[in-house]
């Protein structure tokens, strides 16, 4: 007898669950929920004796929300999210009244309902915390008097006073825009002028932090700064002596065997008067929350970055919460900057034909090319990125042999192929094995080793021993015949033997999440296939905007106008409790 093909599932597929019933294991086989979903939804309502497989449902799909970066899930649009139509989705109205009926959202709660959003309770309770802490920082108003802005900020500074003016008010300011805008200066004369204030006021000066999400950004950050502090008046650069950046778990002090908890929180507060927050688009809910928490009230706090960029890898969009949130208030702390300063017109051109999702326009830049824009219209990509990506690793492999650490860190600089994947054809372990092999052939390097002179490593976690973190990027150079690794971190650079490094991988290519909070000379995007969940339009925005002097894309006008068209949602509520 034929089964019917129908009916038969992969049992060695993760993402299928051999104890789902009900719902759950509809759900779950036709692919819109994960095991993982069931499992979660599956012990919950056990151990809240929540008999109802509505319910039940409900708590499989804010698992996969959380699992997708939202910190809810909102049950009134979940279906149209799944696009299965034969799927038997309960009627609206029951499942919200089921949901709100369940002992999950009794006490102690599992679950919270507001309006039509559903949390868990972690979430609900950081989300509350980060808009009530917010919220009281914007309304503090400092004491002191207020120095001359426009001494700081004369007339061609004219958008940026505008940040100043807010700073010196209130004790939080969120300053955004795209690369090349400004920010970084604005930064820079707003501290000077935080300092002169504290001296006119017969005050200590005042106690900066310069934080980051990860090593890599905390170190532009650092570098960026001290650049346009170099350029002011010496009795500036000498309120400002000694600046540092750090990443924010460092910031707010790590604690062994967690990761979610750290030294400095609501009753031990940090002992910064201004903290400057950088690349506040990667800064998760949680790690938001933990951050907010630990500022003293009568702080500054300036957030910083560019809400159009990817989010967090981890759940919420803070930074787009903010900026929609407070931009609705009349008392709003967003300063938004708009004059691009760093860009040539062809990349600012096209990052801004994507960030209003244009697909049209994006493509006319890219077919008029330039000096600035390549654009390789293929689904093929194999021989192009051969020639871009091994006289590159050929340079680097030379600076290496040679033990010359700054200058093989400086090639790694040059040129950077992201990608959107990990895995499969367009991802990056693909081709940075693919760049090995190319090596292999044009060197007498060997292709079975894992460690090789001018190997770029990325540190994937952080090592709080080794004062290693996450996104630090380095290279193997070769050192009196041994080799050790030159890593370039917030706090400079550091060498290292390759036996003491455990999360590291090779980063002949790195995926655009990762190259946030990073620039290079030269950037190659490798777009994915038309139907990959991970190609938006932030995702394009991002890669498109680490380069400094050249964009080449890789894909076909089908690819690019399935990323441009496609945003990237994520369901929070702290926008709503933003507005108030």
């Amino acid at each position: 007898m034929t089964a019917d093909v129908t009916d038969v599932t992969d049992a060695a597929d993760w993402r299928r669950s051999a104890e789902a019933t009900g719902l759950l294991r509809i759900f779950n086989d036709a692919g819109a929920i994960e095991a993982s979903d069931v499992l979660v939804a599956q012990r919950l309502t056990a151990l809240g004796n929540e008999p109802d497989e509505r319910v039940a449902l409900a708590v499989a799909f804010v698992v996969r929300a959380v699992r997708g970066g939202s910190v809810c899930m909102e049950l009134a649009s979940v279906r149209e999210q799944v696009e299965n139509d034969d799927l038997p989705w309960p009627a609206p109205a029951e499942w919200l009244a089921a949901v709100a009926a369940s002992p999950l959202l009794g006490s102690p709660a599992v679950l919270h309902l507001e309006d039509d959003l559903l949390y868990f309770d972690r979430y609900w309770l950081e989300e509350r915390q980060v808009a009530t802490d917010l919220l009281a920082l914007m309304t503090t108003r400092p004491q002191s008097q207020s120095p001359d802005i426009a001494r700081l900020f004369p007339k061609k500074f004219e958008e940026q006073r505008r940040v100043a003016e807010v700073a010196m008010s209130r004790g939080l300011t969120v300053l955004t825009g795209g690369p090349g805008t400004g920010k970084t200066t604005t930064v820079a004369r707003l501290l000077a002028l935080l300092a002169e204030q504290a001296e006119l006021a017969d005050k200590p000066r005042p106690r900066i932090a310069l934080a980051a999400p990860t090593g890599k950004a905390a170190a532009r950050l650092r570098e960026a700064v001290q650049t346009q502090v170099d350029e002011l008046e010496p009795i500036d650069r000498a309120r400002l002596e000694g600046l540092r950046a750090t990443t924010l778990h460092r910031l707010l002090g790590s604690l062994p065997r967690t990761s979610a908890r750290f030294r400095h929180h609501r009753a031990n507060r940090l002992p910064h008067d201004v903290i400057v927050v950088d690349e506040t688009s990667m800064v998760s809910l949680t790690m938001m929350a933990r951050l907010v928490e630990a500022v003293r009230p009568d702080s500054r706090l300036l957030l910083v970055g560019d809400p159009d960029q990817l989010a967090s890898v981890e759940a919420g969009a803070v930074l787009a919460d903010l900026v929609e949130g407070l931009s609705a208030r009349h008392d709003s702390p967003v300063v938004k900057l708009i004059r691009a300063h760093r860009f040539g017109p062809s990349i600012g051109a096209l990052a801004s034909a994507i960030r209003v999702g244009d697909a049209n326009r994006a493509i006319d830049v890219l077919n008029a090319g330039g000096e600035h824009i390549e654009w390789i219209d293929t689904e093929e990509p194999t021989a192009a990125l051969r020639t871009v990506l091994v006289p590159q690793a050929l340079r680097l492999r030379a600076a290496a042999v040679l033990g010359n650490g700054p200058a093989a860190l400086a090639t790694l600089e040059e040129h950077r192929l992201l990608c959107a994947h990990r895995r499969g054809p367009h991802g990056v372990a693909y081709w940075n094995r693919q760049v090995e092999r190319w090596l292999a052939e044009e060197t007498d390097a060997p292709l079975w080793t894992s460690w090789y002179a001018g190997r770029p490593v990325l540190v994937t976690a952080n090592d709080y021993g080794l004062r290693l973190y996450n996104g630090d990027v380095g290279v193997t150079v070769m050192r009196d015949g041994v080799l050790r690794v030159v890593m370039a971190g917030a706090d400079g650079l550091a060498e290292y033997s390759t036996g003491r490094l455990a999360d590291i991988e090779t980063m002949h290519a790195m995926t655009i999440h990762k190259s946030q909070g990073s620039q290079v000379d030269e950037v190659t995007v490798l777009l994915p296939q038309t139907d990959s969940r991970l190609l938006t339009r932030e995702l394009l925005y991002t890669a498109v905007t680490r380069a400094q002097t050249k964009v080449r894309v890789v894909g076909s006008a089908e690819q690019l106008r399935a990323a441009v068209g496609r945003r990237a949602a994520r369901a929070t509520g702290l926008s709503r409790r933003l507005q108030g």
